[in-house]
């Protein structure tokens, strides 16, 4: 059917506009902010942080070990943020820090209000204003309507590549049987903490325990990986034997016994993009949550008497849309510690994704190109975060916080520069945006 034709208000005007309040849309719309634009970030829920404060990934930078290289900037300003605020935890299979899931709610809210930054909750981008190949703007859906917003230059900053989806960019989507699971976070209270923490000493995981694939040196390194519950429960009949339950939790434990994050629910065949598969996702995930708390109870030392304390807001995504840019970044370039001109950050040589796992421990990184971040086909357009321009093996990189955060901080820049050049985000000075960048604490080369 056709929809209703109606004039659409202009809600607001901007020189920057940021679509997705995650670890990439974040650090894009601080950046672009910090270089005198007028900046608006938008996010469809009722907090920034994407995939931390909505998905309760605490695990910010559990790669990190005493030889990585990676490249600071704003994924670190975040960490030194929240830890300044009590909002940390030590990681205890790294010397990351672990994120207060809630607290980052407040260090994303500063972050944005001292940059300078116009927030935007609650509002959806549901298309896209276009003048032939070039995007203009795009128009959102709230609890206020249908409104436009016009832009000199957009971020796609949504992990699903929506707006370069609507803009009519190219992307690819793996096949529903080799894209990777979605999983419904949770936390559990009434933890014996000695007692849990007793067995996980004597029973320490490690990353062999579920990796497929490594260099070798990761084999041996602590995971926080729980499985043997599970197996018993399966074996009683108590967990169907087709559901992929197995936590690996972030090790955050609180003193009153608050298990802070268990990665337990893995629901594959899913595509992201697709309402109806959300929708059931979100249910079969509470559902297996709960088999999985009654496997700790009966099971787990110290979970005796656990109980529910909170689902995750949402499902956490890992894969869906990547788009087609102007370089593709591939596996053999992750893997080899590629080297580019218009590199825009130094990437740590982790992947984690379809059983590989590989740990930045002996200082090996790669350099993100910024032609990965340009789609083809749609110019003022540039593209942040897992949604990125890369094939199956890079991804397992790409999608990482860390490199989310390096594409976002980049773009944010490019987008400056491409407006006060006066030139498309396609023919801008990559020097200009490199030497922005070093001066904001970035490692680009």
């Amino acid at each position: 059917m056709d929809e209703v034709k109606k004039k659409i208000p202009v809600i607001a005007e901007t020189d920057v506009l940021v679509v997705g309040g995650g670890p990439s849309g974040l650090s894009a719309a601080i950046s672009a902010a910090r270089e005198g634009m007028t900046t608006i970030l938008i996010e469809r829920f009722g907090s920034f942080g994407g995939n931390i404060t909505q998905s309760m990934v605490e695990s910010i930078a559990w790669y990190r070990h005493e030889n990585t290289v990676e490249a600071g900037g704003l994924n670190l300003e975040f960490e030194k943020r929240a830890k300044a605020i009590g909002g940390t935890m030590d990681d205890p299979e790294s010397i990351g820090e672990l994120l207060d899931t809630e607290l980052f709610k407040v260090v994303a809210d500063d972050m944005i209000l001292e940059s300078g930054v116009k927030p935007l909750l609650h509002a959806l981008a549901v298309d896209v204003i276009m003048d032939g190949a070039t995007i203009k703007g795009i128009i959102t859906e709230s609890k206020s309507g249908r409104g436009a917003i016009l832009a000199k230059r957009v971020i796609d900053a949504t992990g699903d590549a929506d707006i370069a989806f609507h803009a009519g960019a190219p992307y690819k989507i793996s096949p529903a049987n080799q894209r990777m699971a979605v999983t419904i976070n949770f936390a559990i209270s009434g933890v014996n903490k000695d007692e849990f923490l007793e067995y996980m000493k004597n029973n320490p995981g490690k990353i062999s325990d579920w990796a497929t694939e490594t260099t070798g040196k990761e084999d041996d390194l602590y995971s926080p990986y729980i499985v043997e519950p599970f197996l018993k429960a399966k074996r009683a009949g108590e967990i169907p034997e087709d559901a992929r339950i197995e936590s690996y939790w972030s090790g955050g434990i609180t003193e009153s016994g608050e298990v802070t994050n268990l990665n337990a629910v893995h629901i594959f065949n899913i595509d992201p993009t697709n309402v109806w598969d959300l929708t059931k996702a979100e249910i079969e995930g509470r559902k297996q949550a709960l088999l999985a708390i009654d496997a700790l109870r009966k099971y787990m030392p110290g979970f005796k008497k656990a109980k529910l304390r909170n689902f995750a807001c949402s499902i956490g995504t890992r894969e869906s849309r990547k788009v087609v840019g102007m370089y593709e970044l591939t596996g053999d370039d992750v893997r080899n510690e590629a080297r580019f001109d218009d590199s825009i950050g130094a990437c740590p040589e982790f992947l984690d994704a379809y059983g590989i796992v590989i740990l930045p421990t002996t200082g090996r990184y790669f350099h993100v190109p910024y032609r990965v971040t340009v789609p083809q086909n749609v110019d003022n357009l540039l593209v942040a975060g897992r949604s990125i321009s890369s094939d199956r093996i890079a991804f397992s990189a790409t999608r990482q916080m860390v490199c989310c955060a390096i594409t976002g901080q980049a773009v944010g820049v490019a987008a400056s520069i491409s407006i006060k050049d006066s030139v498309s985000c396609r023919k801008i000075n990559i020097q200009k945006v490199q030497k922005i960048l070093e001066n904001r604490g970035v490692r680009v080369f």
